[in-house]
Formats: structure tokens, sequence, C-alpha cells
């Protein structure tokens, strides 16, 4: 009959379909158009689709453009008038003498090591000469009308200062004159840790073994404080570590400078059980 080949939108099977039928009816028409309808209405759809998306942008480029306003910049232009001209015959201004001390001084410079032929037979300034008069480049005369110079006592501080001592927390990693150590070394320290550790029930039940990492601070006066446990191993261990550095004896501070300083300090501790 047809070909292997049918076009159902075509108007070859149209016909054939509506052959001695009313062509004339509303489905032979919408058949027949329907591939030019739809192609239209994809057309339109996608045209008021784009512009619905770029309306917004292109009301505000509208909308900058009417509030854009023509700025005129206003220059001023200023006259800078020139120096008036140097007199050389004027002379300088005098210099301002200071006002005379109150306090005399007397003439004793610093020594100066010359040839015995350059030495000048002068006779040294006396010690009773210094009770009265202030040690100066050339001697002068005190005026009582004068001002002091000096007005407090030198090599006082404020009455009442407290000296404020080093607090900063060192590392041991910084280079220290003198590094924190437990009294006897830490051999010492080791083997206090073995005799105090207490190994936790839990941990024993359950096989627990491996190392605790703290840290520490070694204070000015040997006491631990502020210990940390860094990584824990848990059962109880933590805990029995965090003990042991509570009663541990006083170590050595740490020395910087001459004075004693704080020191923080990182140890594991190990855990075994002896086989």
């Amino acid at each position: 009959m047809l070909g292997s080949k049918i076009d159902l939108f075509g108007n070859e099977w149209l016909d054939v379909v509506f052959d001695q039928k009313n062509k004339s009816y509303g489905a032979y028409a919408l058949r027949r158009d329907s591939s030019s309808d739809t192609s239209k209405a994809l057309l339109i759809a996608g045209s008021l689709f784009v512009l619905l998306f770029l309306s917004p942008k292109i009301a505000s480029l509208i909308k900058g453009n009417e509030n854009i306003e023509t700025v005129t910049e206003k220059v001023t232009t200023i006259t800078v008038q020139s120096p008036p001209p140097v007199n050389p015959e004027t002379p300088p201004p005098a210099a301002v003498e200071p006002p005379p001390a109150k306090q005399a001084q007397i003439k004793f410079p610093p020594p100066i090591v010359v040839e015995d032929s350059r030495v000048i037979d002068t006779d040294p300034v006396q010690i009773k000469d210094l009770a009265t008069k202030d040690p100066g480049q050339k001697t002068i005369e005190g005026d009582p009308d004068g001002v002091d110079v000096v007005i407090s006592t030198p090599g006082k501080g404020p009455v009442g200062a407290v000296a404020v001592g080093d607090n900063t927390v060192y590392d041991t990693f910084v280079g220290l004159e003198v590094q924190p150590d437990f009294p006897g070394g830490m051999d010492k320290f080791y083997k206090y840790l073995s005799k105090a550790i207490r190994y936790p029930a839990m941990a024993q039940e359950n096989n627990i073994q491996g190392k605790v990492y703290l840290s520490f601070i070694i204070e000015k006066n040997g006491s631990l404080t502020d210990i940390k446990v860094e990584r824990k191993l848990g059962f109880g261990t933590d805990e029995e570590a965090v003990r042991v550095l509570n009663a541990s004896p006083k170590w050595m501070p740490g020395i910087q400078n001459g004075t004693a300083v704080r020191v923080k300090y990182n140890i594991p501790i190990n855990f075994s059980l002896g086989q």
C-alpha cells in the first residue's frame, strides 16, 4: 500500500485519512497547520521568556541613565605671591641667651690623655669644691635670681614604685641561659614516675598501653602549673598522669638574664604493662 516511511504529519497522509470525507471540518485544518503553529508558538514563548528575564536589567539601565547628573568641576586658581627679596645688609636676629643658672659651676672637663709636654699645670678640682658647685666645661658663678637646672635628685625613681618581673612564658626550644631541670636529672624524674604511677584498673582490664603527652609550666619557684593533656590515651591514664605531675617535687627553674623565668615544658608519660 504505502511506503515503509510514513510521515504522519504530511499532507499526503492527511489526504489518505480524510479521503472522501469533509475536509472543511476543523480536524483536517488543525492537523495540516499543527507543525507551523507549533514552531510559531515556540518562537513567541522563547522571545517572551528572554524579554521577561532581561526586563529588570533593562529597567535598571533606563533608570540609571535618568538619574545621571552632569557634574561641572569648579576650578579655582590660587596665586601665590613670591617671597620678598633678601636684603644682604640686614643683620641676622640676635641669639637668645639662656637664663643664668642658680647653681654655680666649676670647670671639670673629662680627662684626656696627652703628652707630658702639653700638660698645663693647673690645680685639679678638689672634692670639697663639688659640694657646693656642679661640674661643667667651664667655671660659671651662680646667680641667686637664676633658675634651677637640676629639678630632681638624679639616681632616684618614683617613691613606692614596684619592680615588675619577667612573667613571660618561655618555651624549652628557646635558647635560655639555663634550661629547667628536675633535681638529679631526668633519670631521677622518670624513676619518680615509675614509683608514683598507679596503673588504672580499667586500663589493666582492657590491656591499654601507650603514652600520654602532657604540657605544663615550670614556675619561677620550681612548681608545676597549668598541667594539660595534649594527647589522650583514655581509660583513666590521663587523669593518673595529671595526678603524678601535680604531686611532683619542685624543679629547678629556667634562667634568663640572670633571673628565674617561667618555662613551658612538654613530656610524654608511658603506661606499660610489664609481661
